[in-house]
């Protein structure tokens, strides 16, 4: 139970360190991209690796070259899953889940933390680790695709929101505009109103 002998130790030391080389060979030519964790098909990669590279260590009904052609395979449909969702909408949409506005221009918005499962308490932690004390300094709390908070503060007059591809901003952005027009056009009539006077 505690110890079956040397040659199970040497076996997995060996394997262990083989395994282990072609694993980082195998990473470094397949790129970057491969570790990332933009999505959660990146994060099943990383845990069916890691996973993997356990078994050829530690089960002995595994050869070493079965084992390199089982990481070799994960990183390759990670690779070409990667390359079709750069390259068509669908596969992109299929795999990867939108980034989605949980706050806005200092107000929680409760039905986007329903709908993502988040809670209140989870947000404001977000919002502390940036060193914001209040929310009214936040223009946007976004729930990104690899399930981190990005907390955006208040910029005055920004030139290109970094928020335009997150779930509800546009519709945020247009109601705002809205209300916005709604109240000039209000106290444009009651300064026509003032001058008829």
């Amino acid at each position: 139970m505690f110890f079956d002998g040397w040659q199970g130790i040497g076996r997995t030391a060996l394997v262990g360190v083989l395994a282990y080389l072609a694993l980082v060979v195998l990473l470094r030519v397949s790129g970057k991209r491969t570790l990332s964790k933009m999505n959660a098909f990146d994060l099943v990669v990383t845990v069916a690796l890691g996973s993997t590279l356990a078994t050829i260590l530690l089960s002995s009904d595994v050869a070493l070259a079965e084992g390199v052609t089982a990481l070799a395979v994960l990183i390759l449909l990670q690779y070409v899953i990667a390359w079709l969702s750069v390259r068509s909408r669908a596969v992109s949409r299929l795999v990867k889940a939108e980034p989605a506005l949980l706050a806005y221009q200092g107000r929680l918005l409760p039905e986007a933390l329903r709908r993502e499962r988040v809670v209140d308490t989870e947000v404001w932690a977000a919002v502390r680790s940036q060193g914001m004390a209040d929310l009214a300094e936040v223009e946007a709390v976004v729930l990104e695709t690899d399930g981190t908070f990005t907390v955006v503060p208040t910029i005055e007059h920004p030139q290109t929101s970094t928020l335009q591809s997150v779930k509800g901003y546009e519709r945020r952005r247009e109601h705002e505009a809205g209300q916005g027009n709604g109240q000039d056009h209000a106290q444009e009539s009651a300064r026509q109103v003032g001058k008829s006077r």
